[in-house]
């Protein structure tokens, strides 16, 4: 079956087509990528392998580099327990002894630390490097992600530069608008965790041809994880957690993006988060069957009760895509999205805090005001529900101020406290946000 292929966003294809220049102007930085390598990238290279690129990954100034996006990053320390801030105090030690192993080929990544953080109602598996291991994954990818960065499709969103979550669902949005409302929803089960390793270093030696370079991936992919006292060595996978974990996960699925833009199919991705926009039934069972023969055939799977065909223009068929539920010709807020804030607010709003009310209201507002600017394009009536749940929480809090038991619903609550009461505090309130942003977006048409 010919499915019709739907065309790239105006937005989406200028962006495409600009990747090159801003890859050179922004993503690559000039001390690593010369103006001969940068012309190489666009004209490509003779066998289309990149060669001699390991000295560019240990040189100082690519380490530091590397090490400048560690210390923004932060995060937990690693097994040997070396903290960001204690490896700042001696950068410039280790950044050659980083420099020093790497060039004399006795670098060999530590363990990595495996946590666990919550996940709906389960617990996800999240690796933590050492720091040092960090700094050169950083500096490895800042010399190999143009390379495949210049490649990779314009309908894949996922931990790229200068893309985001919300080009992903500008794309979706304007397509089920369009009438793509018959929609594959396909989740990989444990993606990060089973990519399998074989086949992704022959995806990265198909582009880079230095041994070592491909050896130091290897490494990678190879490095023991330890959780409490035990300890083994992955068969399969690249930890949630690593730096240079991102691109080699965009890396695999990118045949992936291929073969369905050249079947005529709409696929947004976001790393491991994928949807397949088609106008009819038929072209969605038709998707979802090509979908599955490209992930069967490639070590992975698809979530059986996670992956369904919908249409989306009906209740109960709608599909979730990075934090939204589109349903019923609306974009709301999913309940996991809605119930997460929820229970922020609760942290920060306990009715035996000793905080004056200005200083909960102060502690509260930058995610109240986050979450909105992330989600301020769903229906209305979630951020009347939020703004009516967060005045209610500070209600109680009042009460028990003044040695009052309460929930802070009834009448008088209200009317000792009414929301302007609230509004005049400093509390950001998502309703009159919302009344602002329309206003703002009127006023520029």
């Amino acid at each position: 079956m010919k499915i019709e292929a739907s065309p790239v966003s105006e937005t989406t294809r200028r962006d495409a087509n600009a990747l090159g220049s801003c890859v050179q102007r922004k993503f690559a930085s000039a001390s690593i990528w010369t103006d001969a390598m940068l012309a190489a990238l666009q004209n490509g290279v003779k066998g289309g392998k990149w060669h001699s690129l390991i000295d560019k990954v240990f040189r100082l100034d690519t380490l530091a580099l590397g090490w400048t996006q560690v210390e923004k990053n932060a995060g937990a320390a690693g097994v040997d327990r070396m903290s960001v801030k204690r490896f700042a105090q001696a950068r410039d030690r280790y950044l050659a002894e980083l420099a020093h192993a790497l060039q004399d080929g006795s670098y060999r990544p530590q363990p990595v630390r495996r946590v666990y953080i919550p996940k709906g109602k389960g617990r996800r598996p999240l690796g933590i490097p050492a720091v040092k291991d960090r700094v050169v994954q950083a500096a490895l990818k800042l010399v190999i992600e143009p390379i495949f960065e210049h490649e990779f499709e314009p309908r894949s969103y996922g931990f790229r530069p200068g893309l985001g979550c919300k080009d992903a669902l500008r794309e979706v949005d304007r397509h089920v608008k369009a009438g793509y409302c018959w929609v594959v929803d396909a989740d990989l089960q444990s993606y990060f965790d089973s990519i399998p390793h074989l086949p992704l270093l022959a995806r990265v030696a198909g582009r880079i041809a230095d041994g070592r370079v491909l050896e130091l991936i290897q490494s990678f992919l190879k490095q023991d994880i330890m959780e409490d006292m035990t300890r083994w060595t992955p068969t399969s996978g690249s930890p949630q957690g690593a730096v240079i974990s991102p691109l080699l996960a965009n890396l695999y699925l990118h045949e992936l993006d291929v073969e369905m833009r050249q079947a005529g199919l709409v696929m947004v991705r976001y790393a491991d988060d994928a949807v397949v926009l088609c106008r009819t039934r038929e072209e969605a069972e038709a998707a979802l069957t090509r979908m599955r023969a490209w992930v069967d055939a490639n070590g992975l799977t698809l979530h059986p009760d996670k992956t369904h065909v919908g249409d989306c223009r009906l209740e109960g068929h709608g599909f979730e895509f990075l934090g939204y539920r589109f349903e019923a010709g609306q974009r709301w807020v999913r309940k996991k999205s809605l119930m997460g804030l929820r229970d922020k607010i609760r942290a920060l709003t306990k009715r035996n805090r000793g905080d004056s009310i200005e200083s909960i209201i102060a502690s509260i507002n930058p995610t109240l005001r986050g979450w909105f600017g992330y989600f301020q394009h769903a229906h209305r009536y979630t951020f009347s529900s939020v703004d009516g749940f967060v005045r209610r929480r500070l209600r109680a809090i009042l009460r028990r101020q003044l040695h009052r038991p309460g929930q802070g619903h009834c009448l008088r609550d209200h009317t000792r406290w009414p929301n302007a009461f609230f509004a005049n505090l400093g509390l950001f309130t998502m309703s009159e946000a919302l009344r602002l942003a329309r206003q703002s977006r009127c006023g520029n048409n």
